[in-house]
């Protein structure tokens, strides 16, 4: 279902240090674990950005170093452990000039139309030790760093660091072994900041283009609108690079959510909001859910459909593989029609207007109402829609009609959520009660497309393979009741009087 992990996670603390600093003696340290010499190196590094630094805002880097045979490297950030400031770091072959396109590409989401420039040149001189097991594996590096950053040929500044990088085979604990008589040799406190952005300076620790802004006690609509966008503008962008590496399923997940609920947003605030830019807006968005949709519904399908085929006889699990196989192959396909979209002009425009959406929405006089005054009707609109369904059914729907049910209870639930920055827990809890029908309906869909998949896919298959997609047809059928059985005590939850005292 996934593409092989591209790249490193990169796990590692950095920490200031004195001019006259030495590296103490990592003897000790655990037991098993032994230092061993590094043979000092000089590194050279170019810095790529836009020219109002874009990729650092964001986290991000995209440089081209000699002197370890590194090359082109783009570093994105995974988050931190601790003190740990966690990156994936991803390599490019390329000789110094221009960066790669595969390299850009991978920016493609933070640079968008704007040129990459080199913004900075840092030279460094390093030298420590390796931390190895008893085999000889290697568990972390301990070094101290020289950095000299150059403007041209004038150098601009100078400081020192140390850095401890762990590999995922370091025994529990070490990494703050080594922290700790680091500091106790004259060491600064750990700090996650990068060496480009200390050399760039102020302008790189800037927010990022993108910031969800938090809310006062007392919020206009407007502003609760802005919290919305920029909440799902930020996912997509973020998720992007990994939409493009394509390793993990999550991403494209990611992707797709932010786009169908900013979508959806705008649809619930449209009174708040300019009609004729909302309107262009949501149709970009549609197009990009629907390539992104390919994608994910295969994740989904092939997910499924492996699981519950290990389930089966061995038999019949071994014959249902090419079936798994032939899913795969169409997965590639929507995938290629993904990572074709992404590279187009249509693409790039629309994230630059996605990001002016984010910090700029072109809001109508009705937002600068209070939002406790304008937003609970907003909600309300997707509600009665949901619930004028769902009391229109029959007592045995057909799957058409539920499908429909799902469709209106995501939007009412993505409404909801929407409320939250205003409302606070009451709409919450309102949320997460229609998220609980959303997701037994979510299962029964899931189900009706798997037995239609397996039935196209049944037409010319032997036997064996007619066997094992039988028996799965037969196991979608059965979640498919379960979820008729129970879909409708979800619905009493979430139609609960107390859930929707805040809505007029």
């Amino acid at each position: 279902m996934a593409d092989r992990k591209t790249g490193t996670t990169e796990r590692e603390v950095k920490m200031a240090a004195w001019a006259g600093f030495i590296l103490p003696d990592m003897n000790g340290l655990a037991e098993g674990v032994a230092p061993e010499p590094l043979t000092p190196r000089s590194l050279d590094a170019m810095y790529y950005d836009t020219a109002d630094l874009r990729l650092a805002r964001w986290g991000v880097s995209l440089r081209f170093r000699t002197g370890d045979g590194s090359g082109w490297t783009v570093k994105l950030p995974e988050g931190d452990d601790g003190p740990a400031l966690v990156r994936r770091e991803v390599p490019f072959p390329g000789s110094a000039g221009a960066p790669p396109d595969a390299a850009a590409d991978l920016v493609r989401a933070y640079a968008r139309s704007a040129p990459l420039l080199q913004v900075a040149r840092i030279r460094t001189r390093r030298h420590g030790v390796a931390l190895k097991d008893e085999e000889g594996h290697l568990l972390a590096e301990v070094v101290s760093d020289e950095v000299t950053v150059l403007d041209g040929r004038r150098v601009a500044a100078r400081f020192r660091e140390v850095e401890v990088e762990v590999d995922g085979r370091a025994p529990s604990g070490l990494l703050h072994t080594v922290v700790q008589r680091l500091r106790a040799a004259g060491a600064g406190s750990p700090d996650p900041t990068p060496k480009v952005v200390r050399a760039l300076g102020a302008r790189a620790t800037e927010p990022p283009e993108v910031v969800v802004p938090s809310l006062g006690a007392d919020p206009t609509g407007g502003q609760v609108v802005r919290n919305a966008i920029a909440s799902s503008v930020s996912r997509i962008l973020v998720h992007d690079a990994g939409v493009r590496l394509g390793d993990d399923p999550e991403d494209v997940h990611q992707a797709r959510v932010g786009t169908r609920r900013l979508r959806s947003d705008l649809r619930t605030f449209r009174p708040l909001l300019v009609e004729e830019w909302v309107e262009p807006l949501r149709e970009e968005l549609s197009w990009l859910a629907d390539v992104l949709g390919g994608v994910r519904d295969a994740d989904v399908l092939t997910e499924r459909l492996r699981r519950q085929a290990a389930q089966l006889p061995e038999v019949d699990a071994a014959s249902f593989a090419p079936v798994l196989h032939r899913l795969a192959d169409e997965r590639e396909v929507a995938r290629a029609r993904l990572l074709e979209v992404m590279a187009s002009d249509r693409y790039v425009a629309l994230l630059d207007r996605l990001v002016l959406a984010a910090n700029n929405p072109m809001l109508a006089a009705a937002s600068d109402k209070p939002a406790d005054e304008v937003v609970p009707p907003l909600v309300a609109r997707p509600w009665k829609a949901l619930r004028q369904a769902v009391r229109a059914l029959p007592p045995d729907p057909v799957d058409e009609a539920l499908h429909a049910v799902r469709i209106l209870s995501k939007r009412a639930r993505y409404a909801a959520e929407a409320a939250v920055p205003a409302v606070g827990k009451p709409a919450r809890l309102f949320a997460a009660a229609i998220a609980g029908v959303q997701g037994v309906l979510g299962d029964h869909n899931d189900a009706s497309v798997a037995e239609e998949w397996l039935r196209q896919h049944a037409v010319g298959a032997d036997v064996t393979q007619a066997l094992a997609l039988g028996e799965l047809v037969g196991v979608q059928r059965s979640e498919a009741a379960r979820c008729r059985q129970i879909w409708r005590g979800a619905w009493k939850k979430a139609d609960r009087k107390q859930l929707r005292s805040w809505l007029p």
